[in-house]
């Protein structure tokens, strides 16, 4: 599996949620929904979610091994702190 793309779709400085994500796997198949979330340990990445009926959320797309959660989490970081960074430069920060 190769991540090909990753585009930042909306950026957030309010809230837990920094940053929303589309990712594109093979240049085939695009991931679309994934959050950069600022939790109370860091900042992670969450995987397109839908609410269930007893109210618990559930992973709609992810991946399936701890290799591929890993390159994916990374690649989708990376290009959200290139993003965030090239954002405060812009505004002279």
């Amino acid at each position: 599996m190769n991540v090909t793309d990753v585009k930042i779709r909306k950026m957030n400085t309010i809230g837990p949620v920094k940053a929303i994500a589309s990712v594109t796997i093979d240049n085939e198949f695009v991931i679309h929904e994934v959050k950069v979330v600022e939790g109370p340990n860091g900042i992670f990445v969450a995987m397109p979610s839908r609410r269930t009926a007893d109210g618990k959320y559930r992973d709609i797309a992810h991946p399936v091994s701890p290799e591929a959660r890993a390159l994916v989490t990374g690649i989708v970081l990376e290009t959200y702190e290139r993003a965030k960074s090239s954002l405060l430069s812009s505004v002279g920060i």
